[in-house]
């Protein structure tokens, strides 16, 4: 690495740790200013801060492998997340969240079910689920910023005694980076996230015009048209994926048999099933919802929600574009030769093109704003799972009457906690996609359907809440310890063939169980407190089956009314997810020169939009707070 590049990133690492530690004197003011910034700080900042922490490296990482491997048709594989569930937030779940003003998703939880033993019991498996949660993505950043940053840099860090590797190099780097993240974030809470976020999300959006740039300028269209075909660029599946890869690319059409994904429709169907389902759930608890928490009114959680989808895909998918373009041309061919990049790893091929194929300074800033994305999305989960650990399991367990000096010093600690509980998991992760799945279809998938119901039916209580949470969490483990553990099974034995079924299509089978476990918890138990379900029910005004309780509150209060927003929203959710596709599409079809579609993905970006502000944004503006 030039001597050029290493000085743009140490300048940038003395930045953002320079703006982090100055703005954390703001923290010591008390948990609400630790975890939510005292609710002060603008809507646009948090946004922007939301959208840095969504910007990751090892999702850039992942996004640049599916993209270069199946082509445009690969935005779809973002349902997994599902992505657009933040076009669900943004539509309407962000103004019901707001109107709780509470601290953390598990207390929210409390306001649905009361504080009694059920709604307690709810409560704590929320906690327990955010931390294992945070864990998950740790270890998930610890496996990718590790390998991204070996390939990168030219120095073995491994740690060798007796011939015996204590540690590899890319496990020292990823101990490295997590290190330095980590003293600013414990330090200054949610103002040093937020500012260094920005400052982050800057970096980020110059990096990718940067490498998108030089992609346009230094690759011509009849080089990007040697590699790709018509079907690499088309959006059109059937039921089975065949691969777009002819003549001396076949190869690659073998590696996409091999990924799970052959039967291409069902894949698709069975994120579709999971995505709807996911969504109106809400945000998990992490920080994407304590963001919403600390907006300063309900309409500016929603605006908020709404500026977050905005800013994030056209950059982040014009800096993977370029990376993919470069790959295509650059890389393709030596991938099939000997000593190429390892056709199974292609979570790889962003470093190999950073490495060999982009130039001196721009390099620095592409691994500046690389380094930025990786930071940025860790230290936003090293701030929130804590909030979970003091605020809703030790303050309200154990220390109820503490300073608030004290509870900052359990934070401290509750955040290395969990920071060095996702390393431990990270060094025995098999890779980045390996703990993609189980976060996206395993572990969500026991957060889906219990979630789903708190909103909708008014009878669900605490104990369904519970045992739905319980049984599917149950469920999403068991199935990570046989995907951990396939390589262990006799082969054609009932385990190893249970083990080689793909997470996503796991999924229904963890989803039935926890709606099991929800419906007979709360049909077996009492109902709810019909004053907390009113208390509920009046600040909330969810849409859904909730007619007892309205009928109770209109007793009481004639001028009570009814949401019938369901329909419009709805219609708002499948408008919104088209906007969302276009702004990822746009900048792939830009960056590989097919501009018909360019012009098509860009009329669908403005019609839409004109769309939404009819519909959605002139009803946020009638927001009363």
């Amino acid at each position: 690495m030039d001597f050029i590049d290493v000085l743009i990133i140490s300048l940038y690492i003395i930045l953002t740790l320079g703006v982090g530690i100055w703005v954390s004197k703001k923290a010591s003011k008390g948990l609400d200013y630790y975890f939510l910034g005292g609710k002060s700080i603008k809507w646009y900042y948090l946004g922007l801060s939301n959208g840095s922490g969504m910007f990751d490296v090892s999702g850039t990482a992942w996004m640049v492998g599916i993209l270069f491997l199946y082509g445009a048709k690969s935005f779809m594989f973002m349902w997994m997340w599902p992505i657009w569930n933040q076009i669900f937030i943004m539509i309407f779940l962000a103004a019901w969240i707001r109107r709780s003003n509470i601290m953390t998703g598990s207390e929210w939880i409390l306001t649905r079910f009361g504080d009694d033993r059920a709604g307690r019991a709810s409560h704590l498996i929320v906690a327990i689920f955010a931390v294992v949660a945070s864990i998950g993505f740790i270890a998930y950043f610890f496996e990718g910023v590790g390998k991204f940053m070996t390939v990168i840099l030219p120095w073995d860090l491994a740690f060798v005694i007796n011939d015996s590797i204590l540690l590899t190099s890319d496990q020292t780097y990823a101990l490295l980076i997590i290190l330095l993240t980590t003293i600013y974030t414990v330090k200054g809470g949610m103002f040093s996230v937020v500012a260094t976020e920005v400052l982050q999300y800057g970096i980020m959006v110059i990096a990718g015009i940067l490498i998108a740039v030089y992609a346009f300028i230094t690759v011509t269209d009849v080089e990007i048209a040697s590699v790709i075909s018509a079907e690499w660029s088309s959006i059109l599946f059937d039921m089975e994926l065949e691969g777009s890869w002819t003549g001396k690319y076949e190869a690659f059409n073998e590696l996409i048999d091999t990924q799970g994904y052959k039967m291409f429709g069902a894949f698709i169907g069975m994120s579709l099933f999971k995505g709807f389902f996911a969504s109106i759930a809400g945000p998990t608890p992490s920080y994407d919802m304590q963001r919403i928490l600390s907006t300063r009114t309900v309409k500016e959680a929603a605006y908020m929600s709404g500026f977050t989808n905005l800013i994030l895909f056209i950059p982040r998918y014009l800096l993977i574009g370029g990376v993919v373009v470069l790959a295509l041309v650059h890389l393709a061919p030596t991938m099939l030769q000997p000593g190429g990049v390892n056709l199974n790893e292609l979570e790889v091929i962003l470093p190999k093109v950073i490495n060999n194929h982009i130039p001196v300074g721009i390099k620095g800033l592409l691994l500046a704003g690389l380094l930025a994305a990786f930071m940025s999305t860790f230290s936003a989960f090293v701030n929130s799972s804590p909030a979970y650990i003091v605020n809703d399991i030790y303050k309200k367990y154990f220390k109820p009457s503490e300073t608030n000096e004290h509870y900052i010093k359990v934070s401290h600690v509750a955040s290395f906690a969990v920071v060095i509980l996702g390393v431990i998991m990270g060094f025995f992760a098999d890779s980045i996609n390996s703990i993609t799945l189980w976060i996206t279809s395993a572990l969500y998938g026991g957060y889906v359907a219990a979630n789903f119901l708190k909103w909708i039916w008014w009878r669900f209580n605490g104990w369904g809440y519970f045992w739905g949470m319980t049984s599917g969490l149950i469920i999403a483990t068991l199935q990570f310890l046989l995907d951990q553990n396939k390589a262990n099974f006799q082969v054609d034995s009932f385990l190893y063939d249970l083990a080689q079924i793909p997470a996503i299509y796991i999924f229904p089978v963890i989803f039935i169980v926890s709606l099991l476990g929800s419906f007979l918890g709360t049909l077996l138990t009492p109902a709810t407190n019909m004053d907390t379900l009113k208390a509920f029910y009046f600040n909330v005004r969810p849409w859904g089956f909730w007619k007892p309780v309205y009928k109770a509150l209109k007793l009481e209060d004639n001028t009570v009314t009814k949401n019938t927003n369901f329909s419009m929203d709805m219609l708002n959710c499948i408008i919104g997810v088209v906007w969302q596709s276009s702004m990822i599409l746009l900048p792939i079809y830009f960056m590989i020169r097919d501009y018909p579609k360019t012009i098509i993905a860009l009329i669908v970006f403005l019609i839409t939009t004109i769309i939404l502000k009819y519909t959605w944004l002139d009803k946020v503006k009638k927001y009363k707070d």
